[in-house]
């Protein structure tokens, strides 16, 4: 059955244009970076991702952010089947989705993401790093591929660290050249930039450990890196989050205060805009403190940056609060836009919207059984 959760859709804030730096948005309504997982293991996009992607712009969304992707062929691959952005030959076949997505009317920043500790199907080599050889919590994610515990990861050195930076770096290049509006750096999540900035996966004595300002450093020193090779044309965001895919429950221990460091810290490094992440249990918990202030509306008033709210946010209601109340500029919306790739229309038209069906990630949370899913609901009519 489906479901209205429209509200009062031709006046609905998310409706209203915007800007991020110099790029101009038709709504505030953005596609949530989710894993899809749909190449042949080579990392090279495909054809069934210009169509997904794609979607969402005909759709209505005025900016999509991609699936996490991969900039190095050393340890920053996630999943088997993860995009990737290291090679001339992945940066090539992102063309036709970027082309796709301008030619529906929306913009497409790339989100660039280093698995870190949690990588679960790195095809280069065995080993994972991390900030400290500290075993992650919980188990590899089955829609994934994986099974089983975590590695402990190899702590990684000076080079490391380097060569980290430097493969972001190329990658932003990449990405400027084919044509995207902007990259998003993934420090959220639990994956390798959150692991630094997490206290349990961070045990280094060095300038990337300890206080909650060196811990920031490694993420801030990518945002630099980018910055210092692509100018001021390309832009360049940060994702956040306090949870992670393997503990939802962590929160940074300084509450706000650590937030007021980490934002500024992105901020100065050159970040034009700041994406807060409601991991598994929503902006509702996932970004709000004690006292009714929330993590988005510490970052706008702190990061003195647009800010992108996720989590749960397919909820008209909620997501107007969130814009109208001050706490974000923008929503992403992740699963419900799996669902309805024309969620903005049908908030404009005041059409109900498609419940989110957990069959759409499983067995494999890939964008063909999205079509499948799909297919089976528009023959039910």
């Amino acid at each position: 059955m489906m479901t209205n959760r429209s509200t009062a859709a031709a006046l609905h804030p998310a409706l209203s244009s915007t800007s991020i730096g110099a790029l101009r948005l038709s709504n505030r309504l953005v596609v949530a970076p989710m894993s899809r997982v749909s190449t042949a293991g080579d990392g090279v996009p495909t054809e069934a991702m210009r169509r997904y992607y794609a979607a969402f712009a005909e759709g209505g969304f005025g900016l999509v952010i991609t699936e996490g992707t991969y900039p190095d062929l050393a340890h920053s691959q996630g999943y088997a089947d993860q995009p990737g952005l290291a090679t001339d030959a992945q940066a090539a076949a992102w063309r036709p989705i970027v082309d796709a997505v301008h030619a529906a009317g929306a913009k497409i920043i790339v989100q660039l993401m280093h698995a870190g500790a949690l990588s679960q199907g790195n095809r280069h080599r065995g080993e994972t790093i991390g900030p400290s050889a500290v075993q992650p919590k919980g188990e590899k994610l089955p829609e994934y591929g994986g099974s089983g515990p975590y590695a402990t990861p190899r702590a990684m050195n000076e080079d490391d660290i380097r060569d980290v930076l430097d493969g972001f770096a190329r990658a932003a290049v990449r990405a400027r050249d084919v044509g995207f509006d902007g990259v998003e750096l993934h420090a959220a999540n639990g994956y390798l930039f959150d692991q630094f900035l997490t206290t349990y996966t961070n045990t280094r004595t060095d300038p990337y450990g300890g206080p909650v300002e060196n811990r920031i450093r490694f993420a801030a020193d990518a945002v630099r890196a980018m910055r210092g090779v692509v100018g001021s044309g390309l832009l360049i965001g940060t994702r956040v989050s306090q949870a992670k895919v393997n503990d939802f429950t962590y929160r940074w221990p300084g509450g706000a205060e650590d937030g007021k460091v980490i934002f500024a810290a992105l901020r100065d490094a050159g970040a034009d805009y700041l994406h807060v992440a409601g991991e598994g249990r929503g902006w509702r918990q996932g970004a709000q403190l004690p006292g009714g202030v929330s993590l988005t509306e510490i970052a706008r008033h702190v990061g003195e940056l647009p800010v992108i709210a996720n989590g749960g946010l397919d909820d008209p209601a909620l997501s107007a609060r969130v814009i109208e109340g001050g706490h974000a500029d923008l929503v992403s919306i992740g699963r419900g836009a799996l669902a309805n790739p024309d969620w903005p229309r049908r908030l404009a038209e005041g059409a109900p919207f498609e419940p989110f069906d957990r069959a759409m990630l499983h067995p494999y949370a890939s964008i063909e059984n999205v079509e499948q899913w799909r297919r089976s609901r528009a023959a039910l009519g």
